[in-house]
């Protein structure tokens, strides 16, 4: 099943304890059940001053190569005792072990929640771009924020609030129909933020615009 992508301005609206996500090494993760299971924990300080962020700097990168590949909490090597030990800076995290034999630690949790894939529910966009969706039936224009990953139906899922409709109309750039299993750049649609910077142009004076027609057979999406 293909992944849901995600902006990290999307991420970070979700930057409570009743709805806590976070962000690591290109995934995301919806923390709320584990916030919520937890409560009152000290160990869950950091992850509750993480909400809403990216916490890629909590891992080893080696591990995130994958987005089916565990991940591993950074180590280091404890000065005083010569062994591996977890580096946690931040404080230590639910699930860390302490870094000495304890009576009152509790292994009976099972998997960690960063390796837990209950609470994966999606990848963080490496890059995201605005585009314009105008409707020609209403002349009613929408600028979305979208993910260079998504293709044209997965943008279409992003613009259903304002127009639940949008599966009856047919979707254009310059008057071409678009390829609605592939995304933007496949449809020819550049992403010309790059060229804009090295001009030193401002990237928001252009806007790449989407026209939609209506099919007149209006299907429910």
């Amino acid at each position: 099943m293909r992944p849901r992508f995600y902006s990290a301005r999307e991420v970070s609206l979700h930057c409570t304890l009743t709805d806590l996500w976070v962000s690591c090494l290109g995934r995301v993760h919806d923390l709320t059940a584990l916030a919520k299971e937890h409560q009152g924990d000290i160990l869950l300080k950091p992850i509750i001053e993480a909400a809403g962020k990216d916490i890629s700097h909590w891992f080893n990168p080696k591990t995130g190569d994958s987005p089916l590949s565990p991940l591993q909490i950074k180590t280091h090597i404890d000065p005083q005792t010569g062994c591996v030990k977890y580096y946690t800076p931040q404080g230590r995290v639910l699930h860390v072990p302490p870094p000495g034999p304890r009576s009152d630690w509790d292994t009976g949790f099972g998997r960690p929640w960063w390796k837990d894939t209950f609470h994966h529910i999606g990848v963080l966009s490496s890059k995201t771009r605005f585009i314009r969706v105008i409707n020609t039936l209403t002349s009613q224009e929408h600028t979305l924020e979208v993910c260079s990953e998504e293709t044209i139906w997965e943008i279409l899922r992003r613009y259903l609030p304002y127009n639940a409709h949008a599966a009856s109309y047919t979707w254009k750039f310059c008057g071409v129909p678009l390829d609605m299993d592939v995304t933007l750049q496949e449809n020819g649609v550049e992403d010309e933020d790059e060229d804009f910077d090295e001009l030193k142009l401002d990237a928001d004076l252009h806007t790449p615009s989407l026209h939609l027609y209506y099919n007149d057979d209006l299907t429910e999406s």
